[in-house]
């Protein structure tokens, strides 16, 4: 059984080589039978093959880089959310998004994010217990979305409690305390 295919470690052999390079002339030829003329790129891309590399931080020599070379998805992003001055809603996505990671998993819990106004936070908790918490930790919060969010996102933190069942029932109601005992 005989093998066609290349072997691993095997050079490429000058056939491959002559049929590559006979395909490549064939593509020029044609090109030039259309009209189109051949001409040696210059400018800022092309660089003197005998002059010494210089590298920037990323490892591009900066005399090649024009800043059409390919970029991360991030970058990109971040970019188009700079241009457009969708920092702030973009960081109030993220402190709704985020909400675990920031205040971590005992906070998130039995607080969550309801709201988001102007630079005001409105969280609502599942206790009275637990939002006489997050009051006394606003200031803490507070510093800790400014470093990981930045300045001016989360200025302040309303803390609101659970909601209480409503015991009106019909359209006419007496004004006073209420029930008393319920809640002991």
């Amino acid at each position: 059984m005989s093998d066609s295919g290349p072997r691993e470690g095997a050079e490429p052999s000058a056939e491959r080589l002559d049929a590559a390079r006979a395909a490549l002339n064939r593509v020029r030829q044609a090109a030039e039978a259309r009209g189109e003329v051949r001409m040696r790129a210059t400018g800022p891309l092309v660089r003197d093959p005998n002059a010494p590399r210089a590298r920037n931080a990323r490892g591009r020599g900066a005399a090649g880089y024009s800043g059409r070379d390919p970029q991360g998805l991030g970058a990109v992003v971040n970019r188009m959310v700079a241009e457009r001055g969708w920092n702030s809603p973009v960081a109030v996505g993220s402190v709704m998004s985020r909400w675990r990671e920031l205040v971590g998993p005992e906070i998130s819990a039995h607080c969550t994010p309801e709201s988001f106004e102007g630079t005001d936070l409105r969280v609502r908790c599942d206790s009275t217990a637990w939002a006489t918490q997050l009051r006394l930790l606003g200031p803490s919060l507070l510093d800790r979305f400014r470093r990981e969010l930045g300045d001016g996102i989360v200025t302040r933190i309303q803390v609101v409690g659970p909601t209480a069942p409503s015991w009106r029932k019909g359209p006419r109601t007496v004004r006073g305390r209420g029930p008393r005992d319920t809640y002991g």
